[in-house]
């Protein structure tokens, strides 16, 4: 399986140029935890609710302040047609439990986002669910 049959398309992202505020509303008005930020079509950031709890309040940050002030510059992703399997290692050895898609090496464009749910919801056998489960597992 790759990670197009089972990726959110259409990602939600805002400006590098949002504010806090901004982020925060946005997260909670999709449901979500992560949110891309772009500058000229490019991810140069993403923020999650955990940069904002913990590199917002703890370092003091306003509401009004830019995203990018706080958000993680290293950008971790994947392309669409990688192997589920290798995404989940990824995932794994990274520690985290989401990565951008990006359709493929020479564009580099943003597709999608692929989450241990996303994979967990197209799971058909033990294999793969022993390896989301490893991939979790650090957040235990």
């Amino acid at each position: 399986m790759q990670v197009k049959e089972v990726m959110t398309t259409r990602p939600q992202y805002l400006s590098a140029d949002a504010t806090i505020q901004e982020v925060a509303q946005t997260m909670r008005d999709l449901n979500t935890g992560f949110e891309p930020l772009v500058t000229n079509d490019k991810v140069v950031g993403v923020v999650t609710d955990r940069d904002i709890a913990i590199r917002g309040f703890t370092d003091g940050k306003a509401p009004g302040d830019k995203a990018n002030t706080i958000a993680t510059e290293k950008v971790l992703y994947t392309y669409e047609d990688e192997d589920i399997e290798a995404v989940c290692q990824n995932m794994h050895d990274q520690q985290v439990q989401r990565l951008l898609v990006l359709n493929n090496q020479d564009n580099k464009d943003l597709v999608g986002i692929v989450t241990l749910g996303d994979i967990a919801d197209k799971c058909k056998d033990e294999k793969m669910a022993q390896k989301i489960v490893n991939a979790a597992r650090h957040y235990h």
